[in-house]
């Protein structure tokens, strides 16, 4: 498939996962989307597209059904059993119009189908219809409280401790590596210094006045905590909810690298191609050429399913906001 155009980089945009094993189909709906301002990954059998979903988790997913290995129906069903994927609604594009096949579409966990073939406009309209749903299942689920199970889908670090006892009963991944970085402590063990924070304003609460935010330093980067709320409580205490934030460029990169399972340095080149830097610049920063920085980034695009630079970095944008949600950039 022929390289989309550059165009500037677009904020707030939907990404959009397009799976389908014949080009031609693919290439008629990537640049009807790309011209309409969406971020588009491809992948054109089901391994690549469970991989592409699982480390850009995009905003929607249309779904080839018929695919040679694992078909559309079974990623549908993989997608919709993780919950990292599962919120990601997921549009079918089929030429089987049987009852029975549709049928199977939407049991497989999609919200609706399109049929071959493809008349980009109408896939435009039926999209909408459903990001827009999605936008308001996830308000919905945020004022529901689910911030639990919301914050470790999305990669946020986060812990519950419990008082008054002081015991640390529930984290992510990224907060037991923060704590043993920066405190030194693990679970069940709660760090002195966060236990007299909480229990200095906790009483506050009563009176809904926010905690101020507590700041551990380490050399050049630093680790915020914010409370968040209360998530249960009985005769004997109660539970509460902190989410912590480490602030430095280099936590920014270690994330990236994580999440989209890049390695230390192209997550470096990824993450000034989202600073707007060149080849050129980018090799100056890491003490290397611009032709070094160019081969970091063709392997950035084959590792996301991209094909453009700016492809790559509204993938990399969308997962910083995910995980650095404070984070300039």
């Amino acid at each position: 498939m022929p390289a989309a155009t550059e165009r500037p980089l677009a904020r707030n945009t939907d990404l959009v996962l397009i799976v389908d094993d014949v080009p031609d189909n693919l290439a008629v709906l990537h640049d009807a989307l790309d011209e309409s301002g969406y971020t588009v990954l491809v992948a054109t059998n089901g391994e690549a597209a469970l991989q592409r979903a699982a480390q850009a988790r995009p905003d929607i997913v249309l779904l080839d059904a018929m695919m040679p290995g694992i078909d559309g129906f079974e990623v549908a069903r993989r997608l919709k059993a993780d919950p990292a994927t599962a919120h990601i609604p997921i549009v079918f594009m089929t030429g089987l119009t049987e009852t029975e096949h549709l049928v199977a579409a939407l049991e497989a966990g999609g919200v609706d189908y399109v049929t071959k073939p493809i008349k980009p406009k109408e896939v435009l309209a039926r999209m909408n219809v459903h990001l827009q749903g999605a936008r308001r299942a996830r308000q919905a689920a945020q004022q529901a409280g689910q911030a639990r199970n919301a914050l470790d889908a999305f990669g946020y670090a986060s812990i519950t401790v419990r008082l008054p006892e002081g015991r640390l009963i529930w984290q992510t991944a990224l907060a037991r590596e923060l704590l043993l970085r920066y405190c030194g402590t693990s679970a069940p063990e709660t760090p002195a210094v966060v236990l007299d924070w909480l229990r200095l304003h906790l009483p506050g609460t009563v009176d809904r006045i926010e905690p101020p935010v507590l700041a551990i330093g380490l050399a050049a980067r630093s680790l915020t905590l914010r409370l968040h709320q209360q998530t249960g409580h009985d005769d004997d205490g109660a539970e509460w909810m902190i989410i912590l934030r480490e602030v430095s460029d280099v936590a920014v990169i270690e994330a990236m690298s994580l999440s989209l399972k890049l390695t230390a340095r192209e997550a470096e080149v990824l993450y000034w191609v989202v600073k707007g830097k060149t080849n050129k610049d980018i090799g100056e920063i890491l003490g290397s050429s611009p032709a070094t920085a160019k081969k970091h980034l063709e392997r950035v695009y084959v590792k996301l399913g991209v094909e453009t630079r700016t492809a790559a970095a509204g993938v990399a944008m969308k997962r910083i906001r995910e995980l650095q949600p404070h984070f300039e950039i």
